[in-house]
């Protein structure tokens, strides 16, 4: 029967190791071709003269990292709006019950689901008129299309599932419904509020239509400037490989910061007694 035990374990643990190659080779190719030459590119595997012209071409010659900050810009104060307007509105759809609830949080999961380029013509049309083209708050408005939808509705889930007897027996303690709110109900949904936090970055981090088309040379994310590695002739992969690895790097160091609460948040409720 033990070994039994260990040979489903050992099988269990090879079957995962298998998925780990399979998930992760895509980045491994990725960091591995940032280091070839465009000569190497396609005439080598995994055997080849490493060189760093790529990263010197894309970091130092370039306006690579105001690119990149542009992007952090945008993301995280997206997110930050998100998370001021977004929390209050998952607790007001969680606790309250008004007319026509549930068609108001549809509508609001429903432009998550809506194609982008649905909107951003007349987007463009109105952000040209009233002075928002080319511009960080036109860009952070606009990504909340994407952030708060999705936060919503995983921080309401929290909310639901937080009894509301909690609430009470802190209002007869003397607690106003703010002190409430901020000491008691917000640890509660701190592993949910994380995780969808990241996951909404990630989704800002990455999107291309939005500021592909409202913005120019001002404001800039590392999505549209990749474009530029494309040239007439050829492709640098190298150096689009070295923009792409850069650029994976705040949402991989934030997700290894918050492993904790991330692994927590994103299996809370997954299995229910």
């Amino acid at each position: 029967m033990r070994r039994k035990r260990m040979i489903n374990n050992a099988v269990k643990n090879g079957l995962l190791a298998l998925y780990a190659i399979f998930a992760l080779f895509p980045l491994f190719w990725m960091v591995l071709i940032s280091f070839k030459s465009d000569a190497q590119m396609f005439n080598t595997t995994f055997i080849f003269d490493p060189t760093l012209e790529n990263y010197e071409a894309v970091l130092l010659r370039t306006d690579y990292f105001k690119y990149f900050f542009d992007s952090v810009i945008v993301s995280v104060i997206a997110v930050l709006v998100s998370v001021l307007a977004g929390v209050p509105a998952a607790y007001a759809l969680a606790r309250y019950n008004f007319k026509k609830k549930e068609d108001l949080a549809f509508t609001i999961l429903s432009f998550r689901f809506a194609p982008e380029i649905l909107v951003v013509l007349p987007l463009f049309m109105i952000y040209q008129k009233i002075g928002l083209y080319d511009t960080y708050f036109g860009l952070i408005w606009v990504y909340q299309l994407i952030t708060m939808p999705l936060l919503i509705w995983v921080i309401r889930g929290y909310f639901e599932d937080i009894s509301v007897e909690i609430e009470h027996a802190a209002m007869v303690d003397g607690y106003t419904w703010w002190q409430v709110f901020l000491k008691r109900l917000l640890p509660l949904i701190k592993p949910g509020l994380v995780s969808a936090s990241l996951l909404a970055f990630i989704f800002a981090w990455n999107n291309f239509t939005f500021p592909l088309m409202l913005s120019g040379t001002k404001v800039e994310t590392i999505t549209v400037a990749s474009l530029k590695y494309i040239a007439s002739d050829t492709v640098h992969y190298g150096q689009m490989a070295v923009a792409a690895t850069v650029s994976a790097l705040p949402a991989v160091i934030f997700a290894l910061c918050i492993q904790k609460h991330l692994v927590r948040g994103l299996s809370f409720g997954a299995v229910k007694g």
